[in-house]
């Protein structure tokens, strides 16, 4: 009788277990009480802030039945559906299919229609009770679409584990283009090599807030980060090395190919930068023949600039870059081709005008488009060439009246002034990473300023976009990364994407501090500026 009552005992405690299971998985399906009744996030509270925002009633709630719809879409479409379920399918724990049926109901993502004045990256999403539905005339408005989506929805959304809900989508309409078609990130990995997966997490962060440019400083006196076939020693002995004396290392064919593909894959063109006729340590030590004396100096492994130049005089220099050139262009789909030009210290006047002559056209012979740091101003850039403007309080007068000559003239302009948007400068002086020689650059001070405005006297037709450049002298982990580029790195994409009205301190520090969660469920490191109203 006791084994008896105690196995009933034991029958009821297991029934209630299961039953208090029962009730906890039910309720993290539908959510904790609090998240049930919170607020979604409003249309307009997102990074680049939109170019325009009509608030809906109802908002549409992602459940167990939603399904992502590409009614007859291209294969690219499905691509970009099954990168947003992808997304979605751990944090929700919901299925989530990919379908080419048409509906009224679920994630809808559509080409086509009322979409002319959407451009190549602009798109249009409405969130209904019955459907969320992305709208855009090409492939790369869906996907910029998708980013706003995600901000949308919860943080947690970005974890990869099953979290709870309700994942609701605020009603409305959102019509959104991009103020510039230039929007670039820059990573230096010539002074820190980073690997394919490093370059993939940075473009991934990078299409989140919708750059569509990936300037990839691929050489310079610490390493050569590229593989020639012509000049083999460029890569094995040029890239065996990096700052600090590490293994350094070099990208394949074939890894290059890798970076350009999951780079396209997130609406992201490549461009490779060869810097010439300085930053050239890693060249000349690998090969004695490029040097004036014919004598190759040791590898670099220091940090400081200016002291290395390709030798002008010498035809094989010319040979060489035609041959570097050539193979780059070869592999990669972009129009562009930089050259650098930048602290060109020890090339006198006359041999970087000679040098920068004989360069561009061979950049043009291979069907590229010249960029070059803006110091090309100082001779005649070639047509059609573009130059970053890397300049900063500073600069000369002169220098700057140089550079918007140029733009009279038709020279397109990228802007990526160092005490505004690189992103290795300190915020503080208790800023442990970076540099500082262009000063000091809080979250504030990285956004406060309108690229119309910035060069006095630059055509507004000249201006191309901007860039958030990340050089990595002090930098060579993940984590370093993360600190010196969020908080800022959002702030460099509103500028280059949304409207000038929508351009201010005081709202996007509110916006900026709500992005924080989102980074934390990535795994993101970032800088807790006290500049932002940070959520505790």
């Amino acid at each position: 009788m006791r084994r008896s009552r105690l196995f009933c005992s034991l029958l009821l405690v297991a029934a209630a277990g299961l039953s208090t299971a029962g009730t906890q998985s039910a309720a993290a399906d539908r959510g904790s009480p609090s998240a049930r009744h919170a607020k979604p996030i409003a249309l307009d509270q997102v990074i680049p802030a939109p170019a325009s925002v009509t608030p809906g009633k109802d908002p549409y709630a992602i459940g167990k039945r939603t399904q992502i719809r590409v009614p007859k879409a291209s294969a690219e479409v499905r691509r970009v559906a099954g990168y947003l379920a992808d997304i979605l399918r751990p944090s929700t724990g919901y299925s989530l299919p990919v379908t080419g049926k048409d509906g009224r109901d679920g994630i809808v993502l559509r080409l086509g229609g009322d979409t002319k004045k959407l451009g190549a990256e602009g798109y249009r999403l409405t969130s209904t009770r019955h459907a969320v539905t992305i709208t855009a005339a090409r492939p790369a408005g869906l996907f910029h679409g998708v980013q706003t989506l995600r901000q949308l929805l919860p943080p947690s959304i970005e974890k990869r584990s099953k979290q709870h809900g309700p994942w609701k989508v605020a009603g409305g309409t959102i019509s959104d283009v991009p103020r510039y078609g230039y929007r670039g990130g820059m990573i230096d990995v010539g002074r820190h090599f980073f690997t394919v997966e490093q370059l993939k997490r940075y473009i991934d962060q990078l299409a989140l807030y919708k750059y569509n440019k990936l300037h990839l400083h691929l050489t310079d006196d610490q390493g050569w980060r590229l593989q020639i076939n012509s000049w083999p020693r460029l890569a094995t002995y040029g890239g065996s090395t990096q700052v600090g004396g590490g293994p350094g290392g070099y990208y394949t064919k074939a890894q290059y190919r890798e970076i350009l593909r999951y780079a396209a894959s997130r609406y992201m063109e490549v461009i490779p930068e060869i810097d010439t006729p300085g930053h050239t340590q890693a060249a000349l030590a690998s090969y004695a023949k490029l040097n004036c004396n014919n004598v190759a100096p040791p590898i670099y492994t220091g940090v400081e600039v200016g002291f290395s130049s390709l030798c002008v005089p010498k035809k094989i220099t010319y040979e060489f870059l035609d041959d570097v050139f050539r193979e780059v262009a070869a592999l990669t789909p972009g129009p562009y081709l930089h050259i650098g030009g930048d602290e060109a210290y020890s090339t006198s006047h006359a041999d970087y005008t000679t040098f920068m002559n004989k360069v561009q056209p061979l950049v043009t012979k291979h069907k590229k488009k010249v960029i070059g740091w803006h110091q090309l101003t100082a001779v005649t850039p070639a047509k059609g060439a573009v130059v970053q403007y890397w300049g900063y309080d500073k600069t000369s007068a002169a220098e700057r009246a140089q550079v918007v000559a140029a733009a009279k003239k038709g020279t397109g302009l990228i802007l990526s002034p160092a005490d505004r948007s690189y992103l290795d400068m300190k915020y503080t002086k208790d800023t442990k990473l970076g540099k500082a020689w262009a000063g000091y650059v809080e979250v504030q001070r990285s956004y406060d300023w309108d690229p119309a405005t910035y060069l006095k006297g630059a055509p507004q037709k000249s201006i191309l976009g901007v860039e958030a450049p990340i050089w990595t002298e002090t930098l060579s982990t993940n984590q370093h990364l993360d600190y010196m580029t969020f908080p800022r790195m959002p702030g460099i994409a509103e500028l280059g994407w949304s409207p000038a009205s929508t351009h201010d301190w005081d709202t996007y520090k509110h916006r900026l501090a709500s992005q924080a969660p989102r980074w934390e469920a990535k795994g993101f490191d970032y800088y807790k500026s006290p500049q932002v109203p940070w959520h505790k």
